[in-house]
């Protein structure tokens, strides 16, 4: 145990790996190829019970992997399931050019100065489930801080989620979310669109308002502020329609 405790903080120090907290963002890392180093477990044997009963198709994986360590010597918070991991993150170059491939066959989420690592976590997991190109961020927030990969349940393998300058955004028409735009209902967005969304506080800043080739805003009753991020982002990626259905040849998640 005292060489797993010692493995672990070598490679945390070696900065370049991502905190998987919990069973759920391991099981959705391995579910989505992430290089997974290291899998720590108060109780190994309750995860593979875990593994087994949530995700028997990575159970192999969790089998290989995990070791039994003292969680509370090596994590702030130890995750209800008593189980956290250390994976690659996957390659920038890679993702950006994979973001800016086309012709694109959905989406890409753009946060513009995003300030909730919770809200973002929560798009990267909408953005996944929706099947979108990736997560763009603008701004000072990591969008692969521990705590929005916590939030995200692991999904930052399922998409492509990076940190990018107003002039990196990958091609495509941009679609900036604003109260004055046209109301969403009556558009069609198209697959290559760039869907932008602002701060929670602020909305869309002036330089990216510049950029948009579209302002489009959410139905919503008068007098009621603004929706969440993420329920901004769902409604939005609802309109534009998702992955394809069961009957049209979709596979279970």
């Amino acid at each position: 145990m005292d060489d797993t405790v010692r493995e672990w903080r070598e490679a945390e120090r070696a900065g370049d790996l991502v905190l998987l907290d919990g069973f759920h963002a391991l099981k959705h890392a391995l579910r989505f190829g992430a290089d997974v180093r290291m899998v720590i477990a108060e109780d190994p044997a309750a995860v593979l019970a875990l593994a087994r009963e949530l995700a028997p198709d990575v159970e192999a994986d969790v089998v290989r992997l995990v070791r039994p360590a003292a969680l509370e010597q090596l994590l702030p918070r130890v995750h209800p399931t008593g189980v956290a991991a250390l994976a690659v993150r996957p390659d920038r170059a890679a993702g950006i050019a994979g973001l800016g491939r086309m012709p694109r066959p959905a989406p890409v989420v753009v946060l513009d100065n995003p300030r909730n690592l919770g809200n973002v976590g929560a798009v990267v997991r909408l953005a996944a489930g929706f099947g979108a190109t990736g997560v763009v961020t603008r701004g000072d927030l990591d969008p692969w801080h521990p705590n929005v990969v916590r939030a995200g349940a692991g999904l930052h393998y399922a998409t492509t989620v990076e940190r990018l300058a107003l002039d990196e955004l990958p091609p495509g028409p941009l679609y900036a979310l604003d109260p004055e735009g046209a109301d969403i209902r009556a558009l069609t967005l198209p697959d290559d669109a760039l869907l932008a969304f602002g701060s929670e506080r602020h909305g869309i800043s002036p330089e990216l308002r510049a950029r948009a080739d579209h302002l489009v805003s959410l139905p919503m009753r008068p007098q009621v502020s603004s929706y969440n991020l993420a329920t901004s982002v769902a409604m939005t990626l609802f309109h534009w329609g998702g992955p394809p259905s069961r009957e049209q040849g979709g596979e279970d998640s």
